[in-house]
């Protein structure tokens, strides 16, 4: 056991001080009372001297530096007092040099994921203002266009409110995902869990999206023939999970290629769903925001195709909502997959 520096401090402050008084003693017997002290007394009035300072000193210095270490923690604005509580305040200044670091580098931790959050919170509000400015425009644009007298065309008139509906119905749709989304973060979205089968749901969805597959000559397939695959689960919200990657990957899949779907069991016994194309792929820098709102990898791109920029991060969302995760790998230019777990019925 190594002995804690206010001890070695306290000790040798302590025959300092014995030295002194001592010296004084002997001094004062000598030249005063013309005597030399005893032995034995003199012997215990060097050890009481001692013990008395020692104890002192110690027990003063600790007090002294456990107040200002206390009031440091008090005082110091980043310190809250749930950090007090699970942190017993030391005297010992290495062992306190060493918490000290490891709360420091904990809480420059902390601030620099509180930077980065403040930072896609920016992001956010203007991807929010972006997406409902650009319809809210147009819209408005076909409006003052009407009422400067091209109402009185009914073919340009019949036209340009169709364009304005859709420019609402775009919006519609964005405040819709985001009124989901708050929902699936706040857990006040009620999930209707029940038994079905996936492989069914899933030729569902590839016969609900098969025109827009083929507008862009894309198959939409399954790995092999497959047997009912039973999983529990909301079967409207998984619905809404795999349109969303299957749309995707109609979006963003090279002409001629294919969607492909395929069910496994993994090693915790659920089963996990693939949804694999040869397509664009991602590039790594874009994978690790790919579920975040708004995030966009080719925003022009992105814009020509439609959507609202929240179908991925609904999936996120919907996905952890069950319990479950979502992940994603990619190789650009050459293909995707998306795959996640769900629970088996």
């Amino acid at each position: 056991m190594k002995i804690k520096k206010t001890y070695s401090f306290a000790f040798k402050s302590s025959l300092y001080i014995t030295f002194f008084c001592a010296v004084a003693l002997y001094l004062s017997a000598y030249f005063f009372l013309n005597t030399i002290p005893h032995v034995l007394y003199f012997l215990a009035f060097i050890l009481i001297v001692f013990l008395f300072t020692f104890s002192i000193t110690q027990y003063r210095l600790e007090k002294f530096i456990y107040q200002r270490i206390k009031q440091i923690y008090e005082n110091v604005s980043i310190l809250d007092s749930s950090d007090l509580r699970k942190t017993s305040i030391t005297s010992d200044i290495n062992t306190l040099s060493k918490e000290v670091e490891k709360f420091a580098e904990a809480k420059q931790l902390q601030i620099q994921n509180l930077h980065l959050r403040d930072s896609y919170r920016k992001e956010f509000l203007g991807n929010v203002s972006h997406e409902l400015k650009t319809p809210l425009f147009t819209v408005q644009g076909y409006l003052l266009t009407l009422m400067d007298g091209a109402i009185n065309d009914k073919i340009i008139a019949k036209n340009y409110l169709n364009r304005a509906n859709k420019g609402v119905e775009r919006l519609i749709s964005i405040v819709k995902d985001l009124d989901m989304i708050s929902k699936l973060e706040t857990n006040e979205l009620y999930l209707d869990q029940e038994p079905f089968d996936i492989v069914k749901l899933t030729q569902d969805v590839f016969d609900l999206l098969e025109i827009k597959a083929k507008k862009r000559n894309i198959a939409l397939i399954f790995k092999r023939p497959y047997l009912p695959v039973m999983v529990f689960a909301d079967k409207e919200r998984i619905e809404q999970v795999l349109t969303n990657l299957v749309v995707n990957s109609i979006k963003y899949g090279r002409t001629g290629g294919y969607t492909l779907v395929s069910f496994e069991t993994n090693e915790n016994n659920k089963i996990l769903i693939n949804v694999n194309d040869n397509g664009e792929g991602i590039k790594k820098v874009h994978l690790p925001r790919l579920f975040e709102r708004f995030y966009r990898i080719d925003k022009s791109r992105s814009r020509e195709q439609g959507g609202s920029g929240l179908g991925l991060a609904i999936v996120k969302h919907i996905v952890e909502a069950h319990g479950e995760e979502i992940f994603v790998k990619s190789k650009f230019k050459k293909w995707s997959k998306f795959y996640f777990t769900l629970e088996r019925a």
